[in-house]
């Protein structure tokens, strides 16, 4: 089985638990919707709307591909820092009215201010594995990671300014096996893998999530479809599963096809 091995270091990353607002907890690995969105920057995909063109048919393709995240870091951290709300209610609670522009003799930006903690990664690890039945698509997003004539921004993973390094980027020939351990490792498990194979679920431990994977926007918002996963930190045996032998790490893949909406 041929893949597509992307291994990324980053200083500093916040892959964001959504729904978590004055304390902005981490997953400690990226979700599939952030190397989804990754995969579209390096690939040119944008407002993609269904009407056709060549964005609609790399999405199309990209909905097919099979992802496996891995990753670890060393350390943890909290950064207290301030967000800005610009409701004008915000404004008008700490400046008075909503033409006031000065708070002690000094003017200030508009709106008002919100203490937040954020929770955040260092020397972080990520190791990604892609497979698709067309080859050539994978030898696309390989040439554009490696010359990225068609990606949209700067490329991160997490807030904009997570920004990573490649480590390596190969191809690589996966094998099976049912060598267990301690991989030291975080590990994505999905429900519905590719093969399907439940077993694996059902005897992996780790903690249930449903995390998100596409999304479309409608009335200004992100609608996002999610699959369920076991978030499990490395130690994995008594199963079979892909094996990269250069790595040493299992391999476990989630199949988008059959997700939930």
């Amino acid at each position: 089985m041929e893949v597509l091995k992307i291994n990324i270091y980053q200083p500093q990353a916040h892959y964001r638990m959504p729904f978590t607002y004055q304390r902005r907890h981490t997953y400690p690995i990226p979700p599939y919707s952030t190397i989804l969105g990754f995969l579209c920057n390096i690939l040119g995909i944008k407002n993609y709307n269904g009407n056709g063109g060549p964005n609609e048919e790399k999405f199309d393709k990209l909905k097919k591909t099979k992802i496996a995240i891995c990753g670890k870091f060393e350390i943890k951290t909290t950064e207290y820092t301030w967000f800005r709300n610009l409701e004008k209610d915000s404004h008008i609670k700490r400046f008075g009215t909503a033409e006031n522009r000065f708070v002690n003799g000094h003017i200030e930006h508009i709106g008002g201010q919100t203490p937040v903690l954020i929770d955040v990664l260092n020397n972080v690890n990520i190791v990604i594995y892609l497979y698709h039945n067309d080859k050539e698509f994978l030898n696309n997003i390989e040439d554009s990671l490696k010359n990225p004539k068609d990606r949209l921004y700067p490329l991160h993973l997490g807030r904009s300014e997570d920004w990573i390094v490649f480590k390596d980027i190969e191809k690589l020939d996966l094998v099976e096996e049912d060598t267990g351990g301690n991989f030291r490792y975080f590990f994505w498990i999905p429900q519905k893998p590719y093969p399907a194979n439940p077993t694996n679920f059902v005897k992996i431990g780790g903690l249930r999530y449903k995390i998100t994977t596409f999304y479309k926007i409608q009335n200004g918002t992100r609608n996002f479809e999610f699959i369920e996963v076991k978030l499990n930190e490395g130690s994995i045996s008594g199963i079979n599963f892909f094996w990269d032998k250069k790595g040493n790490l299992p391999v476990f893949f989630a199949n988008f096809e059959d997700r939930e909406v």
